[in-house]
């Protein structure tokens, strides 16, 4: 095999690695609400001790991009999808610790009901896993059109965010008795929100790719 066929099979290697590391988050993001909605303590435990496998896979693929980088010592684009590569691993495993945030703020919540109906939250749930798969399919696919509408879903995120939050204020007002839960609640509310980012920053890193320039998608 000859030395470009052999880098470009190394990278559909190193880029299938970071979709399976993308689908174990999506599912561990899936299961967190599932274990809150529940209130299913051992699913939220199984979400926390799988942690350490997406940390694992993230190391797996950072070794394997600098390996490729000081094997093949790509230029312009390879080199780029390379860095891309370690930068995206690195966002979604973020994510995965989201989903075992959530699963430790279900497990602090125990089996009382819950203070609210948490329609925005599972609101919130939904389209953070909806830009997070699509966010996979841009990087994937190389397409930007995929990328600015995880960017644009962000802002449904952030709005659903700030109501939950003060919903939540109110009721604490309400109901000091609940302070605990209405506490975590907020926290989960605050996971979702941050993971919604780093499935945003994944698609800048698609920009990136494909442009070869930066873009802020936030703004």
């Amino acid at each position: 095999m000859v030395v470009r066929e052999k880098f470009e099979e190394e990278l559909r290697k190193l880029q299938s690695s970071l979709i399976e590391l993308g689908n174990f988050s999506s599912e561990a993001l899936t299961q967190s609400l599932e274990a809150l909605e529940n209130k299913d303590i051992e699913l939220a435990l199984k979400i926390i001790d799988d942690d350490d496998k997406a940390n694992m896979m993230e190391e797996e693929i950072d070794d394997a991009a600098i390996l490729l980088i000081a094997k093949q010592a790509p230029v312009a684009v390879d080199l780029r999808r390379i860095i891309v590569a370690i930068k995206i691993a690195n966002e979604i495993e973020r994510i995965a610790d989201f989903a075992v945030n959530i699963a430790k703020s279900t497990i602090r919540i125990g089996s009382e009901p819950l203070v609210k109906p948490i329609e925005h939250i599972r609101q919130m749930h939904k389209l953070t896993l909806e830009m997070l798969n699509l966010s996979l399919e841009a990087f994937a696919e190389e397409d930007l059109g995929k990328a600015k509408k995880v960017a644009e879903m962000d802002d449904e995120v952030d709005a659903l965010y700030g109501q939950t939050i003060v919903d939540l204020l109110k009721l604490n007002q309400t109901n000091p008795a609940q302070m605990a839960q209405i506490t975590q609640l907020s926290f989960i509310c605050r996971f979702l929100e941050r993971a919604a980012d780093h499935t945003t920053n994944i698609a800048e890193n698609v920009f990136y790719l494909v442009k070869g320039k930066r873009y802020d998608l936030n703004n």
